[in-house]
């Protein structure tokens, strides 16, 4: 998604994907429509509304095809999804999805337990998806994201090698994605790592856009997108309320907060196009139909400070 001249920063809301997928509630699929309307009349850009995986492995997501559809119809923002295969994009396209969000691990451990592959098998699923993408005219406005999971560390298998990420990188380009992400998928970055890859990173994609997906399992979420800013990162994955977990990666717990990541961009001066009180509202609509499962976020308890002007003018 290309910048706008009104938006510095582009945050992408993955609750009703990635919050949802580890929580013990089941939202119904009226309340997840609801969810992302409050979503877009913030001005959130950019919502994953679901994820096309085997509904046996993730019950929470089963909707997915349902959810999108109602998202595209509202208009207004782009629509993603994350596929985790040949059949996932082909369900996700049939859905009519903006962008697909393809992910493969830099652990091949953790590639392993998440969609049962190697970093071979995976990159050729990702060569028919291309192929799949190419081969219909209907499809050429859609973008095809390639995520690096696990790209700072694994709690299968421990440290990762960043030239493993580099490597991904590199095949993802040659291979024909539109944008990379970069994720710490179980919250092992720290913000020195941080700028050192997302640096190398950013040098080897050109003019290719590479974003940040950080969780705050260890309280560095902030810290290190702040560090990926540093480094010329302007697309950052959130979720409202911090909610999410890869359900395969053990000890893996919430993304960085949604809220709290668009404050400290508003709060610099960088504009997000998102409105903070709507978005405080939306989580309030998330929170409505969670059945008390738990939330996170600072700017959600304390507030904005006194005298606090958004950079976004809002509406």
């Amino acid at each position: 998604m290309p910048m706008t001249s009104d938006i510095d920063v582009i945050v992408h809301e993955v609750g009703p994907r990635d919050g949802l997928q580890a929580t013990n509630v089941i939202m119904p699929t009226t309340a997840k429509i609801e969810w992302i309307a409050a979503l877009k009349d913030a001005g959130v850009p950019m919502i994953q509304a679901g994820s096309f995986v085997p509904p046996k492995l993730v019950p929470q997501l089963a909707d997915s095809a349902e959810v999108v559809r109602a998202a595209k119809a509202m208009g207004g923002f782009k629509v993603s999804a994350l596929i985790p295969n040949l059949k996932g994009a082909m369900n996700a396209l049939e859905a009519g999805v903006d962008l697909l969000d393809f992910v493969m691990s830099a652990s091949e451990a953790h590639n392993l337990s998440n969609v049962r592959k190697t970093h071979e098998q995976s990159i050729e699923e990702f060569l028919e998806i291309v192929a799949l993408k190419g081969s219909d005219p209907a499809y050429a406005g859609v973008m095809l994201n390639g995520t690096i999971a696990t790209s700072f560390g694994c709690t299968i298998s421990g440290p990762v090698d960043p030239k493993t990420v580099f490597h991904l990188v590199e095949t993802y380009i040659a291979t024909g994605a539109d944008s990379i992400s970069i994720a710490d998928t179980v919250g092992y970055a720290n913000p020195k790592q941080v700028g050192e890859i997302f640096t190398q990173a950013r040098a080897i994609a050109g003019e290719l856009i590479v974003g940040a997906h950080f969780h705050d399992t260890r309280g560095l979420g902030l810290a290190n997108a702040f560090a990926a800013l540093e480094a010329g990162v302007r697309q950052f994955d959130g979720c409202l309320g911090g909610l999410g977990g890869c359900p395969f990666a053990p000890g893996a717990t919430g993304n960085v907060v949604t809220e709290d990541l668009v404050f400290m961009f508003e709060a610099m001066g960088l504009r997000t196009g998102i409105d903070l009180d709507r978005l405080l509202a939306a989580r309030d609509v998330m929170k409505s139909h969670l059945d008390g499962e738990p939330t996170h976020g600072a700017i959600a308890k304390a507030g904005p400070p006194k005298g606090f002007e958004p950079a976004t003018v809002q509406p």
